[in-house]
């Protein structure tokens, strides 16, 4: 079998919904091993989001759960219990790695404190992925995406170009506020891991998930911190240029034209119209001021054109605009299959379908699917009894009391 990027290095999973998850789904198809642990009975929340096969919930056969779980193992255990406990810290002993999306503060609860992890395995990094992160006014708020796209801003920033600029802002369509959370978190996961290995000892690591997203739009967030400007939705009048989302004959494209070379070769691909010399097009502080006159000029010729002819003549000029693609678009993407990005699989629940693979390619440490994602205490005899030694019969004590 061929080793992986991270051969070797064990995670414990404390963790549910996507944030958290997501995060050491990362680490576990570099080739880390990682430990899901999940509470008995009822399981990581995401088991109850969709999609599921014709639209019938089913704890073991979320699409969402599977994509973020896949190439982990996994164990049911309840760390409030005593017994719950001592088996959480044989574990710890063993692991390089503890994510857990909650604050340090409820582990101590369980006696699990960062000192106390830090006794039991001085290697050990601890993550926490939480709202506001361990410190400030906010450090014990609980919150959703919903409210963590916007108390960091990227509810209104995204997306920029807006078809309704007048409509309050939304929270960022799938779950893309949780999954920026758990990207942004891999990176000083990782940069502790290195130093681990340069010193042999672990850390605390901990991540706020509103500042996490506030990195990932830095330059528009210091705008207004730096420059006393806000930045705003395309063609809200506020700085907005013309373009954004645009209706076209089959769908719709995106078209940004914020310099003055773009916005004259988009004013060569609609044709040279007569409007483009009016005063309202004169440069970018006129056109910013009639951006919504100037975007339904620009529709009526967008609606005459589907957009792969829209996106290639664009492409010809140099002329930012690109197609919004749907998932069937994606999914039946010539650039996508060229790539083998979608891979086929039969699960028993969820039936034949395409599952992404990853967006990078190790020229030596190659992906692979090489787990399905675990069913509620799939491996809790592997874990258990054939790691940290307990008795089948000790499993059934703890299955029986509730702990596992």
């Amino acid at each position: 079998m061929t080793p992986k990027a991270l051969e070797g290095v064990r995670v414990l999973e404390l963790c549910s919904g996507i944030a958290g998850p997501y995060c050491t789904k990362l680490m576990a198809d570099m080739g880390a091993e990682v430990i899901k642990i999940e509470s008995p009975g009822a399981g990581d929340e995401s088991r109850l989001l969709p999609p599921f096969r014709d639209d019938v919930p089913n704890a073991e056969g979320s699409g969402l759960f599977f994509y973020l779980n896949s190439n982990k193992l996994g164990v049911t255990l309840d760390i409030s219990r005593p017994q719950g406990t001592a088996v959480f810290a044989d574990l710890v002993k063993r692991a390089d790695i503890l994510m857990v999306d909650r604050p340090v503060s409820e582990l101590e609860d369980s006696g699990l404190g960062y000192e106390t992890l830090h006794g039991l395995n001085t290697g050990l990094i601890v993550a926490t992925l939480t709202p506001y992160g361990e410190s400030g006014p906010y450090r014990d708020y609980r919150a959703r995406e919903l409210n963590i796209s916007h108390c960091s801003g990227q509810g209104y920033l995204l997306p920029i170009p807006s078809l309704d600029t007048n409509r309050a802002p939304v929270k960022p369509g799938g779950h893309m506020a949780d999954c920026d959370g758990g990207l942004v978190a891999v990176l000083p996961i990782l940069a502790a891991l290195f130093w681990k290995g340069s010193t042999g000892d672990g850390q605390l690591v901990e991540i706020s998930r509103q500042e996490a997203l506030i990195s990932m739009q830095r330059v528009e967030s210091v705008t207004f911190a730096n420059d006393g400007v806000v930045i705003g939705r395309a063609g809200d009048g506020k700085g907005g240029m013309p373009g954004g989302m645009m209706a076209c004959k089959d769908g719709y494209v995106v078209l940004v034209t914020p310099q003055e070379h773009q916005w004259r070769a988009l004013i060569e691909m609609v044709g040279d119209p007569e409007w483009s010399s009016d005063g309202m097009c004169r440069d970018p502080i006129s056109r910013s001021a009639n951006a919504a006159t100037i975007n339904q000029l620009l529709e009526k010729w967008m609606l005459q054109h589907t957009k792969e002819e829209i996106f290639r003549k664009g492409q010809a000029l140099s002329c930012p605009v690109a197609p919004v693609y749907t998932a069937e678009d994606i999914a039946q993407s010539e650039q996508y299959r060229a790539r083998d990005f979608f891979m086929e699989l039969d699960h028993p629940e969820l039936g034949r379908f395409l599952f992404p693979s990853c967006a990078y390619r190790f020229s030596e440490t190659p992906w692979a699917l090489e787990r399905l994602a675990p069913r509620l205490g799939e491996h809790n005899e592997q874990i258990l009894c054939g790691e940290l030694g307990y008795r089948k019969q000790d499993l059934a004590r703890l299955r029986q009391s509730g702990t596992v």
